[in-house]
């Protein structure tokens, strides 16, 4: 399944004009997406619940990927596919432990030691960046560029998905340099049309993925 994505769409409410997760879950999966990231960081676990479960339900109804970003106790409480961890959050060895064998785990890295890190310890699959410069999320980390992943790619067998300051017009180079799928979030998400957005960066993609 992960060997066959094209297209996380991460929700984010604070860029959503006034949607909630549920909402902008349903637009991105209209749109395309095959994989959905829950994000927020600052979010009341109660509240978040039954929002996650609903993702998930809609999820499954459309065959796509339900991820929990950093928390694994919402992801298992809310039956999600799996969780995403990053460098800051519960190891990748814990999360595995928690998560157990039957649910997906991704670890965000930013350079080739943290992704073979990540894959001794049982990630499923890595993110990858910044790729490019982006106000989204600090990461600490300057933008890795195209050379960086095409490096990863010859290391790591895990799938890889491509993440920071991704848009449509360089979305195509990240597919051509070995990301097995973008992973978006202002660029669908703070958009006036969600559903619009996630089919014009899924047909990108799709294009690139075409050409080989």
């Amino acid at each position: 399944m992960l060997d066959r994505l094209h297209l996380c769409v991460i929700t984010d409410v604070g860029l959503a004009r006034g949607h909630d997760h549920v909402a902008i879950a349903e637009a991105a999966l209209a749109g395309g997406a095959d994989m959905i990231q829950l994000r927020d960081k600052t979010g009341n676990l109660r509240d978040l619940l039954p929002q996650a479960r609903a993702i998930q339900a809609r999820c499954r109804a459309r065959g796509a990927v339900f991820i929990v970003n950093d928390r694994v106790d919402l992801a298992l409480a809310a039956d999600a596919d799996g969780a995403h961890v990053g460098q800051e959050d519960l190891p990748a060895d814990s999360a595995r432990r928690l998560l157990g064998t039957g649910r997906i785990l991704g670890v965000s890295t930013h350079n080739l030691q943290q992704a073979e890190e990540a894959r001794t310890h049982g990630a499923d699959y890595i993110g990858f960046g910044p790729m490019f410069a982006t106000d989204t999320k600090d990461t600490g980390y300057a933008p890795r560029g195209l050379d960086a992943i095409r490096g990863i790619r010859k290391v790591v067998a895990l799938p890889i998905l491509a993440i920071g300051g991704i848009t449509l017009e360089n979305v195509a180079d990240v597919i051509g340099a070995g990301a097995t799928a973008a992973a978006v979030i202002s660029a669908v998400v703070g958009a006036a049309d969600i559903t619009a957005a996630t089919a014009a960066f899924r047909q990108r993609v799709m294009a690139a993925k075409a050409r080989g």
